[in-house]
């Protein structure tokens, strides 16, 4: 986003492996490549009426597979001697763009594998960001190692609201009952073959989300740097067990603020309210 081109493999594998080396050997997720909606890239314009519901992350990659491809490679090549790369595909909403893109990894692995380079498959997951991936989770589930939620997404999907979009952002809110139930269908989807399931996007950054996803069996969250320390002091101030109680009082309310409230009320309880703001 900040080129002026798509940056050749050999750049992308210089900038992965920076990054693969840095936290080794911890795992790293990187994610192919999700432009379209919010994301755009000034040299490969996309022109739409509603680009949220349009061409947008893995349906371009799937209809420009040189460059998919050229990034799995860069990816993988620059795993090399590591083994600490996951790669995940972003804005899946069918099984059959999974099917694709796994043989197009496979391709680009063994196309590497004839030139010489000693890689190694990576650990592949999805991004569950619109319904019809939370209705298909255990497909998917089958096909992948792990699983990712993209909260804002989901949220904005489900609702049917832009949450870019001033005239209905009051609207958009990812404490919303239905929202709390997809995620447990995902949850309990990836529980049943398995597989890790992480979140990410602003609600896993909110300390009192972050406590009935704790509650939900999440394993992993994924948040700008600025929500650590509070995320990780709610997350140690209160056990699995109280986390469960507080999710199953929150699936009985009907609305968001009565969530909000509840989460509210328990975070007091423990001395740890200012950690949640008023109001949303």
């Amino acid at each position: 986003m900040v080129r002026d081109r798509f940056p050749s493999e050999e750049a992308q594998t210089a900038n992965y492996r920076n990054v693969l080396e840095t936290f080794a050997p911890r795992s790293v997720t990187i994610r192919t490549l999700d432009i379209g909606g919010d994301k755009p890239l000034p040299y490969f314009p996309v022109n739409e009426s509603n680009p949220f519901l349009g061409w947008r992350g893995i349906r371009i990659s799937l209809d420009h597979p040189e460059i998919f491809l050229t990034q799995v490679r860069a990816m993988l090549r620059a795993a090399i001697g590591l083994d600490n790369l996951q790669l995940l595909l972003p804005m899946i909403s069918n099984v059959s763009e999974v099917d694709d893109s796994l043989l197009l990894i496979q391709r680009a692995h063994d196309e590497l594998i004839e030139e010489g380079h000693g890689v190694k498959m990576p650990r592949v997951g999805v991004m569950i960001e619109v319904p019809a991936a939370v209705y298909q989770v255990e497909a998917l589930a089958r096909r992948v190692d792990f699983l990712s939620v993209g909260t804002n997404d989901l949220t904005q999907y489900l609702l049917a609201v832009d949450r870019n979009n001033p005239h209905v952002a009051e609207i958009y809110d990812d404490l919303h009952p239905a929202v709390l139930r997809a995620l447990i269908q995902v949850v309990e989807g990836g529980r049943q073959f398995h597989r890790e399931v992480s979140v990410c996007g602003e609600m896993a950054g909110n300390p009192a989300a972050a406590v009935l996803l704790l509650g939900m069996g999440v394993e992993n969250l994924s948040m700008n740097a600025s929500s650590l320390l509070r995320v990780k002091w709610v997350i140690h101030s209160i056990s699995r067990a109280r986390a469960r109680e507080l999710l199953q009082a929150a699936l009985r309310c009907e609305k968001a603020s009565e969530i909000r409230a509840l989460l509210s009320n328990a975070l007091e309880e423990i001395g740890l309210g200012g950690l949640v703001r008023a109001g949303k």
